[in-house]
């Protein structure tokens, strides 16, 4: 098994993380990578269901697939190896480790992250989905939903989007232009292949290329991608649409500071890592144009965020009326959300260290994996998650260890 002692220059990272906090974080991340690399990166995904032998006997019908996907989904125990569904790579890890692996070579030197990070972003641009107006990415499964059916492949706004930051942190990183074209080429398909809908002041980004779906945080995720690559290129169809995009999610911004999932009947629920998503978003906005008109809506959004989603140990909340369950991407995008509001927010250092130990300490294995979900009564689903759970929590991780070693740690 590989591990990151056995590489130079890991030990002397080790040695320089001088508080408990760098040491803490940094062993969870070396547990993490011990246990992706003896799983060659491979692992579940939430919403792979349809992958089962069972399917079958859905007669293919939009019901009974919804049943079974949602019925693996949400059984409180991994039923997917007695249902014949294997662990596999996933675009989105992919995209998630890699930006996680550029955080930890920009932060130790250490060649292996270089490494790692340039592995993951080539396996990203050896699979992107084909028959589009650029790169993008999607699922490696089949994929149904209350409002759509995707194809295995089908791209995705918060797949592509997600992705493309990924590229843009490698390109400013490792100076790399391909990385940037391959962003750039990644606005092209948000641009030519998915819909852009009029709504008052703005224009909502289709969250997939096959129909009209609007959801907030996919809006918010085309725009944020869209916002960066014109910082690099200087592109106003990308900034005019970016601002179109992020217009259309502010003016559904609640009194509160909240938003919905997305306006529709079926949609209209709050919860912790799709509100982190549009914050991240808003910030990469007013960051990358020098356009402050959401500042409030940012400020306002943020507070209610903090305030909202976590018990005061640290336990991330799932909804912003109740906690459980308690998942591991609540927790990792709290983490990395918090880190990135840290130069604005004096407490978000504190508290993500709080969400960091409630984390390791409940929802780390032995082994050095993340479990997806906890219930009431200590019902554990144990299902290791590769996208949703070990990628998310590496790039999380990774960011914290990267702001402690820049700055004196706080707790």
């Amino acid at each position: 098994m590989a591990t990151i002692a056995t590489s130079a220059g890991s030990e002397p990272a080790i040695q320089s993380a001088n508080t408990a906090a760098q040491v803490e974080v940094f062993a969870a991340i070396q547990r993490l990578f011990n246990w992706l690399e003896a799983h060659d990166y491979r692992g579940y995904d939430t919403f792979d269901g349809l992958s089962s032998w069972v399917r079958p006997l859905t007669f293919e019908t939009r019901l009974l697939q919804t049943v079974l996907l949602q019925g693996v989904r949400r059984f409180p125990l991994n039923l997917r190896p007695i249902l014949g569904i294997p662990r596999a790579h996933s675009s989105k890890g992919m995209g998630f480790l890699a930006r996680g692996f550029i955080r930890l070579h920009q932060t130790t030197g250490d060649s292996i992250w270089a490494e790692k990070a340039e592995f993951a972003l080539q396996w990203l641009i050896d699979h992107q989905s084909p028959g589009y107006s650029g790169a993008a990415w999607g699922n490696h499964f089949d994929y149904v939903s209350r409002g759509f059916y995707l194809p295995k492949g089908t791209p995705t706004v918060v797949w592509t989007s997600l992705i493309g930051h990924a590229f843009l942190d490698a390109f400013d990183h490792f100076r790399n232009e391909q990385y940037l074209d391959i962003t750039v080429s990644a606005c092209q398909h948000i641009l030519r292949d998915l819909k852009q809908s009029p709504d008052g002041l703005g224009a909502c980004i289709s969250y997939i290329p096959v129909q009209d779906e609007r959801v907030h945080n996919a809006n918010s995720l085309g725009g944020s991608l869209l916002a960066r690559v014109y910082f690099h290129t200087g592109n106003e169809a990308c900034r005019a649409s970016a601002e179109q995009a992020l217009r259309y999610t502010a003016q559904y911004q609640r009194p509160d500071g909240f938003w919905y999932y997305g306006e529709a009947a079926k949609l209209r629920w709050v919860d912790n890592f799709h509100t982190a998503y549009v914050l991240d978003c808003y910030k990469h906005y007013v960051e990358n144009t020098g356009d402050h008109q959401f500042d409030r809506n940012l400020e306002r959004g943020y507070e209610y965020w903090k305030q909202t989603f976590f018990l005061e140990d640290g336990t991330p909340r799932y909804y912003n009326h109740k906690t459980l369950p308690l998942d591991i991407q609540c927790c990792s995008q709290a983490i990395d959300t918090l880190v990135f509001f840290s130069d604005r927010d004096p407490e978000a250092i504190p508290l993500a260290l709080q969400v960091t130990r409630w984390t390791i300490a409940n929802m780390q294995d032995r082994s050095g994996y993340f479990y997806y979900r906890r219930y009431a009564r200590g019902v554990v689903n144990k299902t290791p998650t590769l996208h949703w759970g070990q990628a998310t929590m590496m790039c999380a991780l990774a960011a914290l260890y990267r702001r402690l070693q820049l700055s004196e740690p706080t707790a």
